[in-house]
């Protein structure tokens, strides 16, 4: 079978579709002949993405933001599952037209259209784990999905959902920036109860805590320096206190990664988080991204679930 590619036309404020002739040739030339679909609406990458792997396509490639990626790599998990979990399936590809760009900073993939296409021609594959989570919908009822990169709650779901309000045309990193800064603006830690691996449970009041297979989110910052794809543990960074000050004067830290050192930042590892709010206000989550639901949520590990054309993580 050829390889598939799932486009997203609106990716890169609309780069990726005016453009699209140029990374045709671009994977042409490194793979051959392949097809293509297009996505028209915010969930569409799932649905294609099913529908090309039960035809039996052995590469999907999503082409568009950490968004894209994630619906296509849902998409496929949702078909081994209907599939009955048959043996092997379709890998993963990607390359990245997003403005934020983290999942191609975890997964090591080239920013370069050209040179990402290169990667896909490679026949060495990566096993790599993904993340599920099981929360509450925004219409009240319960709902399922996987992440390949981070998700999280607390203030990162804020953050995501007014980054889909502003829109990115300022570019990934200086939107989640400003969004961030405006999010802490008057924010005060949300009282929450979780626990991992089924143990005891705490109640914390907290700015952010995400649960990281990878090691970027927020448009660059590299929340997880620790975190490996491929180790079969999510990786959790828990903020606490986190106000507008810190931003402003220690923003740098979030971005190398030595946050860590901050007295009200603290690490984990576990392969399953589960996580209720205490108040009356709603807790956003955030999902590679973007902002589906809220708490309560159930994150575990799939270990080993997906096979990948990526080269590896960036260095820290």
């Amino acid at each position: 079978m050829k390889p598939h590619l799932i486009v997203n036309p609106a990716s890169a404020h609309g780069r990726t579709g005016r453009h699209f002739d140029d990374i045709a040739r671009a994977v042409r030339s490194a793979v051959g002949d392949f097809d293509c679909s297009f996505t028209t609406r915010r969930g569409h990458g799932v649905q294609l993405a099913r529908e090309v792997s039960r035809a039996g396509a052995n590469l999907v490639v999503a082409v568009g933001g950490d968004g894209t990626a994630s619906e296509v790599v849902d998409g496929l998990m949702l078909e081994r599952v209907g599939a009955g979990a048959r043996e092997g399936g379709a890998a993963f590809g990607f390359i990245s037209r997003g403005t934020g760009g983290d999942l191609r900073r975890s997964l090591g993939c080239p920013e370069d259209a050209a040179r990402a296409a290169c990667v896909l021609a490679r026949t060495a594959e990566r096993v790599i784990d993904l993340g599920r989570v099981e929360f509450v919908g925004h219409g009240g009822k319960p709902e399922a999905r996987h992440f390949v990169n981070v998700a999280g709650f607390g203030i990162a779901g804020r953050v995501v959902r007014d980054v889909e309000r502003m829109g990115k045309a300022l570019g990934g990193k200086v939107t989640f920036m400003l969004a961030s800064a405006k999010a802490l603006m008057g924010w005060h830690d949300q009282p929450v109860r979780w626990r991992i691996d089924g143990g005891p449970w705490r109640e914390d009041r907290v700015t952010s805590l995400s649960v990281c297979n990878g090691r970027f989110f927020g448009g660059g910052m590299m929340v997880a320096p620790a975190a490996r794809m491929d180790d079969g543990l999510l990786d959790f960074t828990l903020w606490k206190g986190l106000g507008f000050a810190d931003f402003i004067l220690k923003k740098g830290m979030l971005y190398d990664g030595s946050h860590l050192r901050l007295p009200n930042t603290s690490t984990f590892q576990g392969r399953l988080l589960e996580a209720e709010p205490l108040g009356s206000e709603p807790v956003l989550l955030d999902v590679d991204g973007e902002q589906p639901g809220m708490l309560p949520a159930r994150f575990t590990i799939l270990a080993g679930a997906l096979r990948a054309r990526a080269p590896g993580g960036e260095s820290p």
